[in-house]
C-alpha cells in the first residue's frame, strides 16, 4: 500500500536536511541547502547529456559511476558553475571539502550540485560560510525538508517536494524528494537538480537501473523551454534505515519501484506547472499508439511546440497545431485514423475525429483551455502503447524573465 504523504527529503529515517544564506547571488534569502545521513547509502544517479557540463555534474558523475557509499548532498543556487574551467572544478571541490569537513566525512563521500547563472565564479568564503551554517542548522523535521527546497529555488516560484510512505508486509518504508526548475527545462536524463531519499536498503547497481528507467517516464516527458541545462542532476540515496531490503523479482522490489516513479512523475509534473511566466499546465496523453517510443515522440513534440504553447496561452483551440506537432515527431502514423479530445477540469470534448475537424464548439473549447491544468488526448488508434508528457504555455512573461535574467 503506498500513500502520498506531506514533505521531501527528510521523510525517509535517517534524512536530515538544512539550508544557509550566504548572499553568493540572492540578498534577504537563502542559497544553499544540505542532504545529509549518519549511516551511509547507496547513489544511483542520472545527469545532463548535454555537451557542456557544468563542475558539480562531473564530480557526482565519477562518484556514481564509482558505487562508493555517500553521506551528503550540498546544492547551491544562484551559480551554476558551468564554463568555469578548472577553477570551477576547484571551487567545487573547496564546496565538497568543506562540508566534509563541517560532517566529519570523507570529500568523495559528497555529492554536490549546482543551478543558476552559467560562467560566473562560485566564491570560496562563501562556500565556508555556508558549509559552517548548514552543519549547525541540520534537523530532521519536515521544516527542514521545506527550507532546503526552497533554497535551491532561481526563477521558481515555489519549491517542489513530495513524498510517499509505503507498507509491504507489515513493514514500512519511505521515497521522499525535491526538485527545482522553471526555466531551461528539457530533460534527456532527468530535470534541473532534483535529490530523492529512501531508507530501504538496495544494491547500487539495483538502484541505478530503477532510477534510470523511472526518467523516461517522468523527468525526460517535460519541457518548458526545449533547452537542456548544463547542470541537470537527479540524484537518489538509500540508507537502508528502514530494515527492509529491496532484490529483484520481490513485492519489495515491485512497491519500492512504483514509489520512486510516482515521486519523480510528481516533482517533473511540479516543474512544467512552473514553467518561467507559465499560467497553465499542458498535459499530453497519446494512446493506442504502436509502440512506447513512438507514443513518447509524439507527446513530446506536441508539448514542445511553440505554436501549440502559444494557442494555450491565448486559450485558442487550434487543433491544426497539433496535428502538426504529431507530424514531425519523426513517429509514423495514418494521420486519418487520428482522434484529439481536449480535457479541462470534469468536462471534455472531441476536437478531432478521424484526422479532421469535430463538430465541437468554439465557445466550450476556448472555457476548456481557460482552465489552470489542460490535457489533450491523442488517440493514434494503431496499438496499445501510450505515454504522457506535461509542458506549459508560452507567455510575454517568459520572455521578460529571460531576457534580464543575468542582471
Amino acid at each position: 500500500m503506498m500513500k502520498q504523504i506531506e514533505g521531501g527529503v527528510t521523510a525517509a529515517k535517517g534524512f536530515q536536511a538544512a539550508s544557509a544564506a550566504t548572499g553568493m547571488k540572492y540578498q534577504g534569502r537563502t542559497d544553499m541547502a544540505l542532504v545529509y545521513t549518519e549511516k551511509p547509502a547507496v547513489c544511483a544517479g542520472t545527469f545532463t547529456t548535454n555537451v557542456v557540463k557544468a563542475a558539480p555534474v562531473l564530480w557526482d558523475k565519477e562518484i556514481v559511476d564509482k558505487g562508493g557509499a555517500v553521506h551528503a548532498v550540498v546544492l547551491n543556487s544562484g551559480i551554476a558553475n558551468a564554463c568555469t574551467g578548472e577553477e570551477g572544478k576547484k571551487l567545487n571541490y573547496v564546496m565538497a571539502e568543506e562540508v566534509a569537513g563541517q560532517l566529519g566525512i570523507k570529500v568523495e563521500e559528497v555529492l554536490t550540485a549546482s543551478t543558476g547563472v552559467i560562467g560566473m565564479p562560485l566564491v570560496k568564503e562563501e562556500l565556508q560560510k555556508g558549509a559552517e551554517l548548514l552543519a549547525k542548522g541540520i534537523s530532521d523535521d519536515t521544516a527542514a525538508g521545506l527550507k532546503a527546497a526552497e533554497a535551491i529555488m532561481t526563477t521558481d516560484t515555489v519549491s517542489k517536494q513530495s513524498a510517499v510512505m509505503v507498507e509491504v508486509g507489515g513493514r514500512t518504508f519511505y521515497v521522499g524528494g525535491m526538485s527545482k526548475g522553471s526555466g531551461m527545462i528539457h530533460p534527456n536524463m532527468a530535470t534541473m537538480l532534483s535529490v530523492t531519499t529512501t531508507d530501504v536498503a538496495i544494491a547500487p547497481d539495483l538502484l541505478q537501473e530503477i532510477v534510470s528507467e523511472a526518467v523516461e517516464d517522468s523527468f525526460n516527458m517535460i519541457s518548458v523551454d526545449r533547452d537542456t541545462s548544463t547542470n541537470d542532476t537527479y540524484l537518489v540515496l538509500a540508507n537502508g534505515e528502514s530494515g527492509i531490503t529491496v532484490e529483484r523479482g520481490t513485492k519489495e522490489y515491485d512497491a519500492f519501484k512504483e514509489a520512486v516513479v510516482f515521486v519523480s512523475t510528481e516533482l517533473a509534473k511540479q516543474m512544467a506547472a512552473d514553467g518561467e511566466g507559465a499560467t497553465k499546465l499542458l498535459e499530453v496523453r497519446v494512446i493506442n499508439c504502436r509502440t512506447k517510443e513512438n507514443a513518447r515522440l509524439l507527446g513530446k513534440s506536441v508539448i514542445t511546440s511553440n505554436l501549440v504553447k502559444t494557442a494555450l496561452y491565448g486559450s485558442d483551440a487550434n487543433w491544426g497545431r497539433i496535428l502538426c506537432a504529431l507530424g514531425y515527431s519523426g513517429a509514423e502514423f495514418q494521420p486519418e485514423d487520428i482522434t484529439v479530445t481536449i480535457c479541462a477540469g470534469d468536462r471534455e470534448m472531441v476536437l478531432v475525429k478521424d484526422g479532421v475537424a469535430a463538430d465541437y464548439s468554439e465557445e466550450v473549447a476556448t472555457q476548456l483551455l481557460r482552465q489552470e491544468k489542460v490535457t489533450f488526448i491523442c488517440d493514434m488508434k494503431e496499438g496499445t502503447a501510450e505515454a504522457v508528457a506535461w509542458g506549459c504555455d508560452l507567455t510575454h512573461e517568459y520572455v521578460t524573465i529571460n531576457g534580464d535574467y543575468r542582471s
